[in-house]
């Protein structure tokens, strides 16, 4: 890839706008799904380990993630696929990414058999990220974008027109410095339209960073 070309942007994805909980009874045993954005898989563990802590006499503390191409599971003692997988399968259903769901099980003294499990993990799992406020993670391209003084408040009328992201300012001499955070499907516009708003005077580079 020469210098020239820009990095492909990472996939948007959808993920958690914040942590949710949902909680199910099914034949006296307790299940209390969990889930959480976590972007790396230590974030995830340390989800799991907090609630390790906050719920310790519980029987089972079963889980999954997913982030990216990256994924695990465990059935933390219950029978060999009746847990973690079916709570992936529930991520993968509800089409989330970058998310951690941890389901504890308190034991009611019935046993469920192997479908029950599998219905109870999965389905409270699915509930819990179903009824989850979600986001939508779009990759931004940002531009070193300068104008002179008496520019500055196109700039600033433009940013809130193309829903752009403000980074760092910089003052110099001749005007203002800005890292500009845009949709790439906005670059084009953006750029034509301020220079446009600044007869020309904006200069506007890629910068080399992603967000």
């Amino acid at each position: 890839m020469s210098a020239d070309t820009p990095e492909p942007l990472p996939t948007p994805f959808t993920t958690l706008l914040a942590p949710h909980r949902h909680d199910a009874v099914v034949n006296n045993s307790e299940f209390l799904a969990f889930a959480e954005r976590a972007d790396m898989p230590q974030r995830a563990l340390a989800q799991l380990a907090a609630l390790r802590a906050r719920y310790p006499d519980a029987s089972h503390h079963c889980w999954a993630y997913v982030i990216g191409a990256a994924y695990r599971f465990s059935d933390d003692g219950e029978p060999g696929g009746t847990a973690g997988t079916p709570i992936l399968r529930a991520i993968q259903g509800q089409g989330m990414d970058h998310v951690m769901v941890v389901v504890v099980r308190y034991y009611g003294g019935v046993n469920l058999g192997m479908g029950g499990l599998v219905r109870a993990y999965g389905g409270t799992a699915a509930e819990c990220l179903r009824t989850a406020p979600r986001l939508e993670v779009r990759p931004r391209r940002t531009l070193d974008v300068t104008v002179p003084f008496e520019h500055i408040s196109a700039l600033y009328h433009l940013l809130g027109t193309f829903d752009a992201a403000r980074g760092e300012e910089q003052y110099g001499a001749d005007g203002v410095t800005m890292a500009v955070e845009l949709y790439p499907e906005d670059l084009t516009s953006f750029t034509a339209t301020l220079r446009d708003a600044t007869r020309g005077a904006a200069g506007i580079a890629p910068a080399t960073a992603l967000t």
